[in-house]
């Protein structure tokens, strides 16, 4: 373990990993799995900020205590699945902590010559933060659980040619099964997440009602994901899911929907309402309310007529 900024520490391979957490030599020189019955305690010194070079999916059935991961806490109950890519932080709280389940590590030289290498990215919950964790049902977790008993017991065999090839297989499954259970829980929590819409509607209007596109520019994704406590990722998945918009596209969505309603109910010319929302030219506003309406500004006003 290396320190890489002042508090923080980076911890760069399997071995390394493993020699902190007071575990066994590695079966694998690129792939871990630890079973958190099996540290004791686990983790991370307590308030220690630790940067991993590796990715992490962490099963867990049951959890006591938190994690702080970025400006959240990742804190309940029943458990389930959360992921983290390299370089990203991890901080243990200074409460008691108490895990069951499992943890996979894998070093990104694991999948470097694989197809998975260039898709990984596109698995969105590696840029959830971990309280956007995925929640599972009992069928999903004896889905996960079977499939983490799969890596176990192959890295339990001897290394060989094909070893490399299967684990990856097997974590490119984990991953689809992952990315089919968000989607389930973007839907079956249906409540939460329509209350999250209300919020990022009624968030928009004030930014629209205060005018603050005058002094800020248009409202940007980063920007509604953070009032709103979610990651910008997570925010995207989830409207596309409920929507089938990403955050981007619902943001232009609303400031169309709002010029609307200022085209059709006040003197302000195309330009001051294009400031107004926080469109720096308003021949962008132009472009942008003719390819999502069919028609410009202008005409727009001109068939209230």
């Amino acid at each position: 373990m290396k320190p890489s900024m002042p508090g923080t520490y980076t911890i760069g391979s399997i071995s390394e990993l493993m020699r902190y957490l007071q575990q066994p030599e590695p079966l694998h020189p690129l792939i871990a799995l630890v079973n958190y019955n099996q540290v004791q305690p686990y983790g991370f010194e307590k308030g220690k900020k630790i940067c991993l070079d590796l990715y992490k999916v962490s099963f867990k059935t049951k959890f006591r205590g938190q994690v702080k991961y970025g400006q959240g806490y990742y804190d309940f109950e029943e458990g389930g699945l959360a992921f983290i890519k390299p370089r990203q932080i991890v901080i243990s709280s200074t409460d008691e902590q108490s895990y069951e389940g499992y943890a996979l590590f894998f070093h990104p030289d694991l999948i470097r010559n694989y197809p998975l290498n260039n898709v990984i990215n596109n698995y969105g919950f590696f840029s959830y933060s971990v309280s956007e964790a995925l929640f599972l049902s009992a069928k999903e977790k004896a889905v996960i659980n079977h499939l983490f008993s799969s890596i176990a017991a192959e890295l339990e065999n001897n290394i060989d040619q094909y070893s490399q090839n299967i684990l990856v297989s097997q974590i490119e499954q984990l991953l689809n099964y992952s990315d089919r259970f968000y989607n389930r829980q973007f839907i079956t929590r249906k409540a939460i997440n329509n209350e999250i819409i209300t919020s990022l509607d009624k968030l928009l209007i004030s930014y629209f009602n205060e005018n603050k596109g005058l002094e800020n520019g248009l409202p940007s994704v980063r920007y509604v994901s953070s009032r709103l406590q979610l990651s910008s990722r997570y925010l995207s998945d989830l409207l596309r899911s409920l929507t089938g918009q990403n955050a981007q596209q619902y943001i232009q969505h609303k400031v169309i929907e709002y010029s609307k309603d200022m085209l059709g109910s006040t003197g302000l010319s195309v330009a001051e309402i294009a400031y107004q929302l926080g469109f720096e030219h308003p021949q962008s506003f132009s472009k942008l309310f003719k390819a999502k309406t069919n028609l410009s500004p202008t005409e727009y006003r001109q068939s209230f007529n």
